[in-house]
């Protein structure tokens, strides 16, 4: 781990597989346990982290998830680590949280894909409510993700010439339309 002190995990194989995870990274210890007494009390699986680079060194969860993160971070500060994640992690919605009311940071925030940006302190009710919400986006964006996988090893299954008479048959043409299409390039 960096030396930002790592903080401890939950253990990958004690967690049930489709259990949501709720990632916090935050510098303040406590705000990570604050937050991770009510993460548990939610039914969902904590993983609290002191620094950008420790969480970076996590692998990409295969459960809905979220990620609460501090905008105010040493080293790699919050907006930089969502510029970072941004494209690879696209089903993990982020929830910033701020000491401090600044409209620019807010902006920037919700203009690179931010769910939500809450302030300090916050009701944690409302944190609450807006993990559900971002869980529940995940949950949506990774279902999309495997029915686009699905498809993709569907046409990657498919044979030289059902792909060709697949682009036929996208474009619009009936399937006698297609064939006098393919038979007539084939014979020039």
């Amino acid at each position: 781990m960096t030396p930002c002190h790592a903080v401890e995990r939950e253990s990958e194989s004690s967690s049930p597989h489709d259990t949501p995870v709720a990632f916090v990274v935050d510098d303040d210890v406590s705000v990570r346990e604050s937050l991770e007494a009510m993460v548990r009390s939610a039914g969902l699986i904590p993983e609290m982290f002191a620094c950008a680079q420790d969480f970076l060194g996590r692998p990409r969860p295969l459960v809905p998830n979220c990620l609460v993160l501090d905008v105010s971070l040493p080293e790699l500060g919050g907006l930089d680590l969502q510029k970072l994640i941004a494209t690879e992690r696209t089903d993990m919605p982020i929830i910033f949280m701020t000491g401090f009311d600044e409209v620019r940071t807010a902006v920037w925030a919700m203009k690179a894909g931010a769910f939500d940006i809450l302030t300090k302190p916050f009701d944690d009710h409302v944190l609450l409510d807006v993990i559900r919400q971002a869980i529940e986006r995940s949950r949506a964006a990774m279902r999309e993700e495997a029915e686009l996988q699905a498809i993709q090893d569907r046409y990657t299954a498919l044979s030289q010439r059902e792909r060709e008479v697949m682009a036929l048959v996208v474009t619009g043409l009936l399937n006698k339309q297609g064939g006098a299409n393919w038979a007539s390039a084939k014979s020039l």
